[in-house]
């Protein structure tokens, strides 16, 4: 007993070494890339080569752009992108205000509960028309059984801020303010609003922005349809005080735990019952700048059911000093928001992660989660000849992998070749590799269930033969995620030999035929994505089993792969059987690897394969209908489902 402690100490001691010795030649690679990088760019060459460099990108930028664009017909269809992009600002601008007949029947509503709503709303210095605008959006709500609390921090200079409030407070009695003896900050102002609310739902908004007339119309609706205690909507930004100078809309998907960690993907405009701030604060003074993320994260914890209204209906103005214009306006912003991810996440019971910028945003953040001991992965292949395809798979595997603690069990179905056999003979002196045997026609789901009979993992990991390994860390950074008990599925970041994206999370009724299709298809690998979406981790309907983790008990307790989807759909089905056991499905950016994919198979859209890829759409359109109807949560409505780069439907 003794002596095999030892060896499997020395093993550990080798292991941690060889690791360290990695860590260490990487880190002075890049301290001399960066040593390397400075020299340059301190060099008086390259600084006065600034003016030609910007001229220069500019010019290939625009020759991509043309390349993209394919010709003439291309740019005629970028033009027209940018024709409907100011046609949708407009369409979700003052153009979506109600008219006069309709303003009458909202106000006329009568719902069965008609809470009363106390609207926060801290003033500093805010400029007169600023708060003007601000106010006169309140009144302009359909919905009237609302309360304004505004406390006001402003300085001696800014006092004609409360003698405007008071000129409103005398015509409107639902306008409540209260000057205070000094300001507090963002966080304290507002919970000084909080004191003078007597509202069932209480709702933060900023004093340089602006409500949609209809949007407590929309969210007293939910309240009473869906027994809401959490809403939000979808916002914009604008500039010039003209909402239809949209400089982003932000179309967001249902309540998303993954995504709310990583990014405050929720922002404004949040309203809530009062309940949920019983034993907590509104606003912490020590998350000041993120307040609103720390307060998201814990009420819609406390939340028995967070409701989206996929609606635009938040205006949020862009102008110096907001922090719309970029975070260098509060630069204490980020330390704020991370301390208030940190801060949930140990609620959670997490301990030992980090939580780093990335380069979409610096608040839109990577988490890295500690891995609980060294569970071993199963790593399943499928295979049919295509020697130079498993060859370049596993060999990455091999080489690439920082993770040890795996096995590679091939499947083999059917090959002919005397070179694939020649392969697996050669696998055969990996003790880590196993080649087992599938007898019958080719069935994607059938040959992964077999291989997962066989496995001796915790964890199994579907992987197709033309896969090439690119991040070292790759196992970890899926495991990290399909440890924790809430999380089903985790699947990767694959890309074309070319570099554009093939996979980025899976929606489902996207494509022609309304099953699933890939978000950010065909966008290059350096595309920050949709709102920064490529550059974090998130929840999703789907992950493709091309590249899936997944614990071996779930996958048992989800009947795994159904042998109906022979070839195509069986992963999205697979994880649509998790979302209803109620699992999440998590796509994470951090885990990246080259697909060739259809090298193995060929195309699904000719011939035979077509056909059958029509009935296994017709199978799965009838097997998750419901699902369907109801639309991808994590997909908004007002996105376009013929494409798949978040278009609009405008």
């Amino acid at each position: 007993m003794d002596k095999d402690y030892k060896e499997a100490y020395e093993q550990e001691r080798y292991k941690s070494t060889y690791l360290a010795g990695r860590v260490a030649e990487l880190e002075d690679q890049v301290d001399d890339l960066q040593f390397k990088l400075d020299r340059i760019k301190n060099n008086p060459i390259w600084k006065a080569s600034t003016p030609f460099r910007k001229c220069m990108h500019f010019c290939i930028r625009q020759i991509d752009r043309l390349k993209n664009c394919g010709s003439l017909g291309g740019v005629i269809a970028k033009m027209k992108y940018k024709s409907n992009e100011r046609k949708a600002m407009r369409h979700y601008g003052t153009e979506s205000f109600p008219d006069e007949a309709e303003r009458a029947r909202q106000r006329n509503t009568v719902f069965d509960r008609m809470v009363k709503i106390s609207i926060l709303t801290p003033l500093w210095n805010t400029p007169e028309n600023f708060l003007r605008e601000m106010i006169g959006s309140v009144q302009a709500q359909t919905y009237e059984n609302w309360e304004l609390c505004l406390a006001d921090g402003s300085d001696d200079a800014h006092a004609y801020v409360g003698e405007i409030v008071r000129e409103y407070a005398a015509k409107d009695k639902r306008i409540v303010y209260k000057k205070l003896e000094k300001n507090g900050g963002i966080a304290e102002n507002t919970n000084r609003c909080l004191e003078m609310a007597t509202g069932e739902f209480v709702a933060p908004f900023d004093h340089d922005d602006l409500l949609h007339p209809c949007v407590l119309y929309e969210y007293v609706k939910v309240i009473n349809e869906k027994d809401a205690d959490y809403v939000y909507c979808d916002e914009a930004t604008f500039k010039n005080g003209d909402v239809n100078q949209m400089i982003t809309m932000h179309f967001k998907p249902d309540y998303a735990i993954d995504n709310l960690r990583a990014n405050n993907y929720i922002c404004h405009f949040s309203m809530f019952d009062k309940k949920l701030l019983e034993g907590t604060e509104l606003y912490r003074t020590q998350f000041d700048g993120s307040q609103d993320h720390d307060m998201i994260l814990r009420l819609t914890d406390k939340a028995g059911n967070v409701v989206h209204v996929p609606k635009l209906l938040y205006y949020w103005r862009r102008h110096a000093g907001s922090v719309s214009s970029g975070v260098e306006a509060k630069p204490y912003v980020v330390e704020s928001a991370r301390g208030a991810v940190a801060d949930h996440l140990r609620r959670h019971g997490f301990s030992n992660f980090k939580i780093t910028s990335t380069r979409a945003f610096e608040t839109i953040f990577k988490i890295t989660y500690e891995i609980i001991g060294e569970p071993k992965i199963s790593i399943i292949i499928p295979n049919k000849d295509h020697v130079e395809d498993l060859k370049r798979c596993i060999t990455s595997i091999i080489e690439k992998s920082t993770y040890d603690n795996y096995e590679i069990i091939v499947v083999e179905n059917n090959s002919g070749t005397r070179e694939i056999f020649a392969y697996y003979e050669e696998l055969a002196n990996n003790p880590a590799v196993k080649i087992i045997t599938y007898k019958g026609d080719f069935n994607y789901s059938a040959i992964n269930n077999l291989g997962v009979s066989e496995a001796a993992g915790e964890y199994v990991l579907l992987l197709n033969n033309d896969i090439q390994i690119i991040t070292v860390n790759w196992m970890e950074e899926l495991l990290m995620y399909a440890q924790r008990r809430d999380v089903g599925a985790v699947g990767a970041k694959l890309y074309f030999p070319d570099k554009t994206i093939q996979h980025a999370g899976i929606v489902i009724g996207l494509g022609a035929h309304r099953t699933a299709g890939h978000v950010h298809y065909r966008q290059k690998r350096e595309n920050l994505g949709y709102m920064g979406r490529l550059c974090y981790a998130q929840d999703m309907s789907a992950v493709t089993g091309a590249c899936l983790l997944v614990k071996k008990e779930l996958y048992e307790k989800a009947g795994g792969l159904d042998e109906g989807f022979a070839v195509s759909l069986n992963d999205v089905d697979f994880c649509l059987k998790l979302r209803r056991m109620g699992y999440l499905n998590v796509f994470t950016p951090f885990a990246e690897a080259y697909h060739y994919e259809s090298a193995s198979r060929g195309s699904d859209m000719t011939g035979e394969a077509a056909e059958r890829y029509n009935r296994e759409s017709a199978r799965f359109r009838e097997k998750w209908k419901a699902e369907l109807a109801a639309g991808d949560p994590y997909y908004n409505p007002n996105f376009s489902l013929d494409k798949s780069d978040f278009s609009l439907r405008v």
